[in-house]
């Protein structure tokens, strides 16, 4: 295939199924990426063929990619966070790039005289374990930062460990320019004594690290003073591409260049890191090209040889990491979780290695050495990348920096088993004239507790009474269908620790909807309390939920549960102002009983003009103080473009989240979607979504 266009879209969206195949057997995406490259490569199936490979017609991306890469190592040799474990981290560096370097090194050339490769003879087998080893030092940042922030690690470990993985690639690199100096000399391509060799090496980092501080400093100094995001990205892009390309042609390194620049930026004193944000939406297209082009590279001649060699690799570089960072740890006095898990958190490797090894094309003395390095080193990331950042994960665990290590009784997937913090402040005082009931559907035991405990809590603030709802078949006449003392006796003790006495109705039908929605107009209904099944919502539960919404002649609170239920910290996401008035009854109920924090949450598009965001801010004080919820109420109004994300961040720090659910129903429905459902579906807290009464009742029909 020579078209290139079509086969970009080819690697793009085979990299991306590849990717998210992969994510259903817990396989990191770089690993379907290489996949699926192999599979449109000319080793399978030729859709993009060796001719596009070799033409360098889509080496374009490469380049782009490992500047990307190199720019974003560099935000992590940030010196104000370096200069507190210097020295640790000094010889943790020291300890595994010798390690790893020494091992593989040695292994991979005994292994390879050994094995007798018809394609290494000579120096050869000398040069491809030099590079091999040199390009074993580094580790993967885009795997090991994607895992430390899923899982929200904290502490020590994922401190030292980022700082590493930043310090060791910039090692790497040099160690990498060094040992390409050598390997030219061995080849005869330089004159001279080694050492002049080695001199040269290493004035060519010197240049390299120039060129990049003086790109570093053009964009800090043009970005800064730049308004439009667009305008930032254009021409920070345009310096770092023009850097590269720069060191290229004179020779230097790319890899070096683009580091320096990501370090100067990150280090000056105004710390102006926006490019980082608006580069890191920018690049996953580019890294899919650029993995599922590493995958292509494979030829099927020296797969079988690369694999065994890929491993053995991936054995000695593991080896390696472990000794080398456990001993620079222990030697530089570092925290206990540091010295034992370190090492295996460094074994994630991709970005990096796989950008040194392409750096090899330009060479043609080394082209028989690359033509074996390139897929020995893919293979080993593939290993790397699918044992690596469980590995990481684990060791993060282990050393209990996890969100969920540190908070175990606090964390919970949506729609699993609830438990209910015990109710400690003094019972409630039910007034004395009151009218109406607050309705809640006693279904599931697993959540009865729950339920009565809120539905008492939204009485309280109406006024009314809690009335719990039963609905059994119509054939159902044993004694246990029919006593409510035996049906009722999980909520109706919960409603007595909080002070009120329960209400209780059962209802033979077997239509659901039906007798929750007779029930609530007949006993004056301010409200009706409908709790998910744990584990999950059936399609029936969704059709009783829609039906009960549609036609209620109140509001309609839905509960999905997850972890611990408590109502201490609540977050109230709100998209538009009409919003509040449907959430208002349940905040308020919320606030009248005990010390509550509640957080509203007013989210506005990132383009809105500082006046408006004002207005929005003195909009929500006024909404507050109008309520009488000035105390407890804390206002904030962030500018996104993603709301979605910016919720499901927002909600571990809190107890619970409250929001108005949507109002479309079918088509409009699926048309417009719904981000409370889509919320509740990711939030790992329990969601109260409020549905407003329905449309002909706020008619007045």
């Amino acid at each position: 295939m020579e078209h290139v266009t079509l086969s970009l879209a080819l690697l793009l969206g085979a990299g991306l199924l590849a990717a998210k195949i992969g994510q259903r057997f817990r396989l990191p995406s770089v690993t379907g990426y290489i996949l699926a490259g192999l599979l449109l490569g000319p080793s399978a199936t030729g859709f993009i063929s060796h001719e596009m490979v070799a033409s360098g017609r889509l080496e374009h991306f490469t380049a782009l990619a490992l500047m990307l890469i190199a720019f974003g190592i560099g935000e992590h040799l940030e010196l104000r966070r370096l200069r507190q474990t210097f020295r640790g981290l000094l010889l943790i560096c020291a300890g595994e790039t010798v390690a790893c370097f020494l091992l593989v090194t040695g292994g991979v050339v005994v292994l390879a005289r050994l094995s007798g490769l018809p394609s290494l003879a000579g120096d050869d087998v000398l040069l491809f374990g030099l590079l091999l080893g040199s390009v074993a030092i580094a580790t993967a940042p885009a795997s090991t930062l994607h895992v430390v922030r899923e899982i929200r690690a904290a502490g020590p470990l994922s401190t030292v460990l980022l700082q590493e993985v930043a310090m060791n690639n910039a090692m790497a690199i040099i160690c990498f320019g060094v040992s390409m100096t050598v390997a030219h000399h061995l080849a005869g391509q330089e004159g001279g004594s080694l050492l002049m060799g080695i001199g040269r090496g290493l004035g060519e980092i010197s240049l390299s690290l120039l060129l990049g501080v003086l790109a570093g400093l053009l964009i800090d100094v043009v970005v800064h003073n730049l308004k439009n995001k667009g305008e930032m990205l254009t021409f920070g892009l345009a310096v770092l591409l023009l850097c590269g390309e720069g060191a290229r042609l004179l020779g230097l390194s790319p890899l070096l260049a683009g580091m320096a620049v990501g370090f100067v930026i990150v280090n000056r004193d105004r710390r102006d890191v926006r490019l980082f944000r608006m580069i890191n939406a920018f690049e996953p297209p580019i890294y899919v090209l650029f993995f599922t082009l590493a995958g292509a590279e494979l030829e099927r001649d020296i797969l079988l040889p690369a694999g065994w060699l890929g491993l053995a690799y991936f054995l000695l570089r593991a080896m390696g990491k472990l000794a080398g960072a456990g001993l620079g740890a222990r030697l530089g006095r570092m925290p206990v979780a540091v010295r034992d898990y370190l090492g295996i958190s460094l074994l994630p490797q991709a970005d990096v290695a796989i950008g040194l090894v392409f750096l090899l094309k330009g060479s043609e003395r080394l082209e028989g050495v690359a033509s074996l390095l390139i897929p020995v080193i893919l293979a080993g990331v593939l290993l790397a990348e699918t044992v690596g950042p469980v590995a990481t994960r684990w060791a993060l665990f282990r050393a209990e920096e996890t969100e969920e290590a540190m908070a175990p009784a606090e964390n919970g997937k949506p729609g699993g088993e609830m438990a209910i913090t015990p109710w400690t402040w003094p019972p409630l005082q039910p007034p004395a004239d009151q009218a109406g009931s607050v309705v809640f559907g006693a279904a599931s035991a697993a959540t009865v507790t729950g339920l009565a405990r809120m539905a008492v809590l939204l009485a309280h603030h109406h006024r009314a009474r809690p009335l719990a709802v039963r609905v059994v078949r119509p054939d159902c006449t044993t004694e246990s269908c029919i006593d409510s003392r035996q049906l009722f006796v999980h909520e109706a003790e919960e409603s007595a620790r909080l002070g009120y006495q329960l209400s209780t109705v059962v209802v033979h039908t077997d239509d659901v909807p039906d007798a929750l929605l007779a029930t609530a107009r007949q006993a004056d209904a301010r409200a009706i309390i409908l709790g998910h099944p744990p584990g999950g919502t059936s399609p029936d539960m969704l059709r009783v939920v829609e039906k009960v919404a549609r036609q209620a002649p109140c509001q309609v609170v839905v509960i999905r549960f997850c972890g611990r239920l408590h109502t201490e910290r609540i977050l109230v996401p709100v998209v538009r102002s009409v919003e509040l008035e449907v959430v208002s009854d349940m905040v308020k109920a919320l606030a009248e009983v005990g010390r509550h924090r509640i957080t509203l949450l007013r989210l506005v598009p990132s383009d809105l003009g500082e006046d408006a965001v004002a207005e929005v801010e003195r909009r929500l004080a006024e909404w507050a103080q109008l309520h009488a919820l000035g105390p407890f109420v804390f206002s904030r109004v962030v500018a996104t473009d993603t709301r979605l994300d910016l919720i499901c961040e927002e909600a571990p720090h809190h107890d619970l989240v409250v929001m108005a659910a949507s109002q479309a129903q079918g088509v409009q429905r699926l048309f417009f979607g719904s981000l409370a459902a889509d919320v509740a579906l990711r939030c790992p807290r329990t969601m109260v979504m409020v549905h407003g009464p329905s449309r002909r009742y706020r008619n007045g029909c």
